[in-house]
């Protein structure tokens, strides 16, 4: 980087953290008495609310069953809640190990979409999240990627400059959306292009 200050901003799942845990989408929906395409397809078009903090884990499954045409019993509810949360709970240990050494170069942050049950779970799971100079979880924040008032979030958090950071996002439309913010953005694939890319500068 050519700007004073050197800002990594992380994307968690996908980068970090794994991707949903093999065969959870096929739990849950069994939960359901659903096929699991019909749940699969109910429990992303539900999601973009919770993301970002706009309905509770309750109104959440509450919309994805009715979808379902099934009853939001309070056990099922809860039930779903829990497995989902584990579902999204593994982190890349390696990755976890390069994040935390970049900090003795450059100011380390994470910008992340997860709802705020989830966030909590992560944050008390993982307590390395806490050595990070910010970071903005979309359930707390209430602004999820690629709405450009969660990079604003970050840069406004970091009293920074869009130039100072380096997007790191396994998804490229959240990449573009931050660069069109002015950060220069990386589309995630592993951690030896992403350590050449920082490495360059």
């Amino acid at each position: 980087m050519t700007t004073a200050r050197r800002i990594v901003l992380f994307d968690l799942f996908g980068v970090i953290a794994r991707q949903q845990r093999p065969g959870a989408q096929e739990k849950m929906a069994a939960r359901c008495q659903a096929p699991t395409e019909d749940f699969t397809a109910a429990y992303w078009a539900c999601r973009p609310p919770y993301d970002a903090g706009q309905v509770s884990a309750s109104e959440y499954w509450t919309a994805v069953l009715g979808r379902l045409s099934r009853p939001a019993e309070p056990d099922t509810v809860e039930e779903l809640r829990l497995t989902d949360i584990d579902s999204w709970s593994r982190v890349d240990d390696r990755m976890v190990a390069y994040v935390r050494s970049l900090r003795e170069t450059a100011e380390v942050a994470l910008l992340s979409n997860i709802p705020a049950d989830h966030a909590d779970a992560f944050l008390a799971a993982q307590p390395w999240l806490h050595e990070l100079d910010h970071v903005a979880l979309s359930g707390r924040t209430k602004v999820a990627k690629p709405d450009p008032a969660a990079f604003l979030h970050c840069v406004t958090a970091l009293r920074a400059a869009p130039a100072d950071f380096l997007f790191v996002d396994d998804r490229e439309e959240n990449v573009r959306a931050a660069q069109a913010l002015g950060m220069r953005g990386h589309v995630f694939t592993d951690q030896e292009a992403l350590a050449a890319v920082i490495a360059a500068g």
